[in-house]
């Protein structure tokens, strides 16, 4: 009967022919209900989040990302430490002309899965490529990183399995993790005892493949994971090793190829997953690359990338340029070490609480939320764009302004952001 209603809700004459007038009105009356408690949750939901001082809001750029943008009802353009434009590569002209170009030569979209009829010769120049640059047999794009996450556990993990995962991973792993059958084992973060504990545990308990999974790099906080001692744990229990890349690739490791090399093990990593959106030009895409047999086998049963469509030709083109620069030199790479070491000194010796590294990812310590949202606005006022991030983007009592420099900042931009949160922080109390 409820199919029946609502198959015939749109027409109320014909409704009328299978259903009394009371039963109409019961039916009208239930979905009310239905419609306003959900609602009714939905606003509880967000009062509360609202009182916790950790509702999030979008602000609208109205100008193309870069180290200064312009932010709807601001006058004047502000300087951006918040965006993952590690490299400056977002608006760069020769990739902007090559999206361009793609446009006219390719189109502008497919309309259609890989396998039907997505797969254009530019797909595949930009996997080769990928793969050049790894070193590795084969590549498969994705829509996002988090497609390729979420997309790969299941397809190649079952019951009989097991993956071993660090606790701090992204909410893409874990999420794709979930979708799988293996068994699962969480170690401490970056704990390499407790990681071989967990390793044996899944041995102890007959698993057949283990796979350990972690961040390259640790997006919240700018750890880099000791992939090599990972590498090393794998190789003696007979393991293997998957990394996500995200905010590695490109500009981590001596020319940028990720973790692996910043860790001496290049190619010794069995899957990596990164994307072409952060510093690789910030566009669309994701990728998993590897073994020529593991991509094969994605691509017959990885279930986001059989029914999602391919990426845009004008993205693809642009992604294969993006390659193409990182081939020829290690400026930008060079250039945005640069920044990130001049400004994490001047930021520790001013009496912030940051934590220690060499990532571009810069997370000045707070703990309490509204203080880092407050701090945040605080250093808009001054011209600066941070984004305060608290419970449950980060654990409770971890709340922080996460700093990203990019290869874009010129020095006297690096200043002023330090400047003003030497300001911003004594009015506040977080400094003396």
């Amino acid at each position: 009967m409820a199919r029946l209603l609502l198959s015939k809700a749109a027409d109320a004459v014909k409704l009328q022919r299978f259903v009394s007038p009371q039963q109409l009105r019961c039916f009208a009356s239930s979905v009310a209900e239905a419609d306003n408690a959900l609602v009714f949750k939905a606003k509880q939901q967000l009062a509360e989040i609202q009182a916790a001082g950790t509702f999030k809001v979008e602000r609208q750029i109205i100008t193309p990302q870069a180290a200064s943008v312009g932010v709807l009802d601001l006058a004047q353009p502000v300087l951006n430490f918040c965006a993952n434009n590690y490299l400056g590569l977002s608006n760069h002209p020769l990739v902007v002309e090559a999206a361009r170009k793609a446009l006219d030569t390719h189109g502008y979209g497919l309309s259609s899965v890989r396998f039907i009829c997505g797969t254009q010769d530019l797909h595949k120049q930009l996997e080769a490529r990928i793969s050049a640059f790894h070193g590795s047999e084969d590549t498969i794009l994705y829509p996002s990183c988090f497609d390729a996450n979420a997309g790969l556990f299941e397809a190649l993990l079952g019951p009989e399995d097991a993956v071993i995962s660090d606790e701090l991973n992204h909410a893409s792993i874990i999420d794709g993790i979930r979708l799988c059958k293996a068994k699962r084992f969480r170690y401490k973060h970056m704990d390499m005892i407790d990681l071989e504990h967990k390793i044996m545990e899944a041995e102890d308990a007959g698993a057949r493949l283990k796979l350990i999974a972690t961040d390259g790099v640790f997006s919240m906080d700018g750890d880099v994971a000791p992939v090599g001692d990972i590498v090393a744990l794998a190789h003696h229990h007979g393991a293997q090793v998957f990394t996500d890349e995200c905010h590695a690739t490109g500009f981590v490791g001596a020319t940028g190829r990720g973790t692996d090399e910043h860790c001496s093990v290049l190619g010794q990593v069995d899957i990596i997953n990164s994307t072409l959106g952060k510093a690789l030009g910030g566009g669309t895409g994701g990728y998993t690359t590897g073994k020529a047999d593991v991509i094969a086998l994605l691509r017959q049963r990885s279930r986001p990338y059989l029914f999602s469509n391919s990426l845009a030709p004008c993205m693809v083109a642009a992604s294969i340029a993006v390659f193409d620069l990182l081939s020829s030199s290690s400026a930008l790479r060079d250039k945005l070490q640069e920044n990130t070491d001049y400004f994490r000194r001047q930021m520790a010796a001013a009496g912030f609480s940051i934590r220690p590294g060499s990532h571009p990812i810069v997370p000045i310590m707070l703990g309490d939320a509204a203080l880092a949202n407050k701090m945040a606005a605080a250093m808009l006022e001054k011209g600066v764009y941070v984004v305060g991030f608290s419970y449950p983007v980060v654990p409770k009592g971890t709340a922080r302004i996460r700093v990203q420099l990019s290869a874009a900042h010129e020095r006297e931009q690096l200043d002023k952001a330090i400047a003003a949160f030497k300001d911003v922080g004594k009015q506040l109390g977080v400094t003396e």
